[in-house]
């Protein structure tokens, strides 16, 4: 949990509630459970007298509400408790495509366009009562659809631009594809977050033997795109980064993209040392499989993947034989989208749990507290790089 002092000197902008899609109902339970731990001893001289924080310690802080659908599929959002002067959190995932829906007789599985319809129904039944509404949405709706290259919709600016109009104060997000699409948006908050700290900590959580110095350990950017990532992840780490130049045939459109010819690698010698790989998403894994061969090809020790969103759109099987091959030996993901239920037998995947991490950021933006509080990763991940490398035998928290 971040430093709470400017916490415990804030008051809240108003009573909290969290309406957690079905696409993110495990995830907003967890949420729930974080936030009623760290209420439950805050404010105490103040709670009880203070009609400001009326309902601030509750034993639940989710919304009661419903998203039903007629045989036809259309749907309706429906609020069963009163939100009238409530700081809502609207928690949606709009890549769980495990919730179906009937439409004449027929089993549908929500797409993204589904999930954002619902979160607009949701908002749509807020308006007017709540206080104020937040979104917060992992993994940002048509996020890769960012920028416009010829005759082509903005699906991501138009979507947040949308949400504006219907509303929304702030949106709440994680790894976006590009953050600067949130300019389509100049007068709402924007929050985008990344996940280092939990990486770094899952993985030493995980690896006994993994040595954090310059002289073992390189992180590797499988492209241009995400060489920032990589830059700050290394540079806290104290050790070297390099990256990879997708080399791509732009005379030919392959699902929509250009395919990638050859990866060309940038950096210094990884001989004998170990790797991480940081992106921010695996969609079919392609890349990030080619990636990792090329590494151990190079005599990489040992290649660790690390992404925010692990989707795994083609399934697992090219992951289960490149790891039968030897290509790669971990695969480090959060659980800001959902996850397929087989991942979590395989011997290579490690979960970077975020539930925490998201209960403190909805607490701090319920107090309008300054969010470098959240920001500030640094300084933790220095601690837990420290302790694991003397061998302290203490459990990284």
């Amino acid at each position: 949990m971040p430093d709470l002092y400017e916490l415990n000197n804030a008051m809240p902008v108003a009573p909290l509630k969290i309406a957690a899609l079905p696409s993110a109902a495990g995830m907003g339970k967890r949420i729930n459970s974080f936030l009623v731990e760290f209420r439950k001893h805050a404010h105490n001289d103040k709670v009880k007298n203070d009609p400001a924080f009326q309902g601030y310690i509750e034993d639940n802080y989710l919304l009661d509400f419903d998203v039903p659908r007629f045989g036809s599929g259309e749907a309706k959002a429906q609020i069963n408790e009163t939100i009238h002067g409530k700081d809502v959190y609207i928690l949606v995932d709009v890549c769980n495509h495990s919730i179906t829906y009937e439409m004449n007789g027929y089993t549908n599985h929500m797409s993204p366009d589904d999930h954002y319809q619902d979160l607009k129904r949701v908002i749509a039944a807020c308006n007017g009562k709540a206080k104020r509404i937040n979104v917060v949405m992992p993994f940002l709706y048509e996020g890769r659809q960012h920028k416009r290259n010829g005759r082509e919709s903005l699906d991501c600016a138009f979507s947040l631009a949308e949400l504006q109009s219907m509303g929304v104060t702030n949106f709440i997000t994680f790894d976006a594809h590009d953050p600067r699409v949130q300019n389509a948006t100049p007068l709402s908050g924007f929050d985008n977050f990344l996940s280092p700290y939990q990486f770094i900590k899952a993985l030493l959580n995980a690896e006994t033997d993994l040595i954090v110095d310059k002289e073992h350990l390189v992180v590797i950017s499988p492209d241009e795109g995400a060489m920032d990532r990589a830059i700050y992840f290394a540079t806290v780490l104290g050790v070297n980064t390099g990256m990879f130049y997708k080399r791509r045939d732009y005379t030919t459109i392959v699902n929509g993209k250009n395919p990638i010819v050859a990866h060309e690698f940038l950096g210094d010698s990884i001989d004998g040392k170990d790797v991480i790989i940081i992106d921010d998403m695996i969609s079919s894994g392609g890349s990030m499989l080619d990636t990792a061969k090329q590494l151990k090809s190079m005599n990489a020790r040992r290649v660790f993947i690390c992404c925010t969103f692990g989707l795994f759109t083609d399934g697992l099987s090219a992951f289960d034989a490149a790891y039968e091959h030897g290509d790669f030996d971990k695969v480090v993901t959060t659980d800001l989208t959902y996850l397929l239920p087989e991942l979590y037998e395989k011997p290579y995947f490690i979960e970077a749990d975020m539930a925490k991490f998201i209960a403190a950021i909805i607490n701090f933006m319920n107090h309008d507290a300054s969010m470098s509080n959240i920001l500030t990763t640094t300084e933790r991940i220095h601690r837990i790089v420290e302790a694991y490398n003397e061998r302290l035998g203490l459990e990284i928290l």
